[in-house]
């Protein structure tokens, strides 16, 4: 049994909170679910970004999906208490299925942002009302890495939408995530003169994944 403090005018009350009839039990189940499916969601993205040859989104997109797991996990472990029950919910969650790897991006970026905004702090806030502060942090935290989930995708999809993923008119440089050749110029090669990949390997070094400036 946990509980939650209220501060009146008359002092401090302490009302009992059963966790297995609070509204956070429901929402970690609702966030574990969420999480759940939009790992399996940026998985499906990622087979149509490769099918597309973009085999850098692809991996930006399982990257992410590695990371929802993550999220998952943590709101999963938060219900420990409550294993070998059902907990019911109700809610909705969205179909994102298109050919266009650019929509598939821009559905994205309105998922994590809506997490990010309006569902995670939501959460926050009801848990801290409740008294389940681990809970509360947990979805604090979570919601600022959707947002950058968001932002980056948001930044993918700009840079499809202006045909810029693989060219730049004035200049820049591009790494082929199979080999790892940087090759500068104003375009992306149409195939990595190193390995030969074909140019969807191809990513631009500021979105390449632990790559410093420093290094180049």
């Amino acid at each position: 049994m946990e509980h939650t403090t209220y501060r009146s005018k008359k002092g401090v009350c302490t009302m009992a909170v059963d966790f297995s009839k609070s509204k956070t039990r429901e929402n970690l189940m609702r966030a574990f679910a969420g999480e759940s499916q939009a790992r399996n969601r940026y998985t499906i993205a990622a087979k149509q970004a490769s099918r597309d040859n973009l085999y850098s989104i692809s991996q930006i997109f399982l990257f992410t999906a590695d990371q929802e797991r993550a999220h998952a996990e943590v709101f999963y472990e938060l219900l420990r208490g409550q294993t070998e029950q059902t907990i019911e919910i109700c809610g909705g969650y969205p179909v994102n299925l298109a050919e266009n790897v650019t929509d598939l991006l821009k559905s994205a970026v309105h998922n994590e942002m809506q997490e990010f905004e309006d569902v995670y702090p939501e959460f926050a806030k009801i848990a801290k009302e409740e008294g389940f502060d681990q809970a509360a942090g947990a979805f604090d935290m979570i919601a600022k890495v959707e947002a950058v989930h968001g932002r980056r995708f948001a930044l993918l999809a700009e840079l499809l939408g202006k045909n810029q993923y693989f060219e730049n008119p004035d200049g820049g440089e591009w790494m082929c995530m199979n080999c790892g050749h940087i090759q500068k110029g104003k375009m992306a090669p149409p195939v990595c003169p190193s390995c030969h990949y074909d140019r969807g390997y191809f990513i631009p070094v500021e979105l390449a994944p632990y790559l410093m400036p420093e290094l180049i």
